[in-house]
């Protein structure tokens, strides 16, 4: 069994409240969910609405799959309008 995990801090350059924070990531977590089939959350900087910090994971049998599907979680994330990833962690166990 493999499980990756990933560690996104995201900057939402256009968020000018918590209002708009929320809109963004609730779009952006949602879609992310039933795209890849993983767990996700915002797991830090909640009261901060230019930035959060986004904990991702998943579980396989194959730990290429794993890697090619947290691979594409990155990219998605990455071309998500109104968001920029300014780092990513990625761990497999």
């Amino acid at each position: 069994m493999v499980v990756g995990i990933l560690t996104l801090e995201l900057l939402l350059a256009g968020a000018e409240s918590l209002k708009d924070k929320r809109k963004v990531l609730k779009s952006l977590l949602e879609r992310l969910k039933h795209r890849f089939n993983i767990s996700v959350a915002e797991v830090g900087r909640q009261d901060n609405w230019k930035y959060s910090t986004v904990g991702i994971s998943a579980v396989s049998g194959d730990m290429s799959y794993m890697q090619n599907i947290l691979d594409s979680v990155v990219r998605f994330v990455e071309n998500h309008n109104g968001v920029e990833v300014i780092s990513v962690e990625k761990e497999l166990l």
